[in-house]
């Protein structure tokens, strides 16, 4: 049993105003095999908490702690995050010209191991997650991302979470853009890796489309950089039929 532990976190950006505070104190904790669905309106701090963790350099930490089984992960650069186990699916997974997929995956698979995996079970491995993904073979062989559309995208961000097997996989809006049998293909390759292994996972969403097919656990409402409430899955079905309004009045 592993703990992501988040104590008091307070973030702050630059602007051209000079800092700006985006989280105010925000308290989480996600046991092993949990699934932690965070919603919110926009702007109320959603995505700068997973980036924040991730190790974005444009996020200041000016206060608190993240806590992987009592490591503070904000004492290590962006790779030891990786190789301590903890996953980012990007809201908007950038493109890497000149680098194919298959180089990307072998090469961030040996990095968070520590060492390469067999060629042969290793090529097994990535057809038979990229089956389950509807993800065509070629595209191993295209650049990462490169002309990928939103859905490739976000569905290639869950063929790296599959294959790496993070201890912790945050999922910053995985949901955004995708259409009905995308949003099904993406959520069926989260539940597999909840159902195989004991991962943790933090759902970042605006909508409860996707809690349709990945079930959470805990539910979390994030308002003005802070959890304004917190409950089980069926504050996200109050959440569906009222909206934030009762937050932000």
């Amino acid at each position: 049993m592993s703990t992501l532990k988040i104590k008091n976190l307070h973030v702050q950006v630059a602007t051209n105003d000079g800092p700006k505070p985006i989280l105010k104190g925000v308290d989480l904790e996600v046991d092993s095999h949990e699934v932690h669905a965070i919603m919110g309106p926009n702007g109320s701090g959603k995505s700068t908490l997973a980036y924040s963790i991730a190790g974005h350099p444009e996020y200041e930490i000016t206060d608190g702690e993240v806590l992987l089984d009592g490591a503070n992960l904000l004492d290590l650069t962006v790779d030891e995050r990786a190789r301590a186990g903890l996953f980012l699916a990007m809201q908007y997974p950038v493109e890497v010209p000149g680098v194919t997929v298959a180089n990307f995956l072998r090469t961030a698979k040996t990095a968070v191991d520590g060492h390469a995996p067999k060629v042969r079970q290793w090529i097994s491995e990535v057809n038979e997650t990229m089956t389950n993904l509807r993800m065509d073979p070629a595209f191993a062989q295209r650049d990462v991302n490169a002309g990928f559309s939103g859905g490739e995208k976000k569905r290639f961000e869950i063929l790296q979470m599959e294959l790496l097997k993070p201890r912790f996989a945050v999922l910053d809006e995985t949901d955004s853009g995708l259409d009905v049998d995308a949003l099904r293909v993406v959520s069926e390759g989260v539940n597999r890796l909840h159902d195989s292994s004991d991962a943790g996972f933090l759902l970042i969403t605006h909508y409860t489309r996707i809690l349709r097919y990945i079930k959470p656990d805990h539910v979390h409402v994030f308002v003005d950089g802070r959890v304004a409430e917190e409950g089980g899955p069926g504050l996200a079905d109050r959440l569906e039929e009222e909206g934030y309004d009762r937050f932000l009045a």
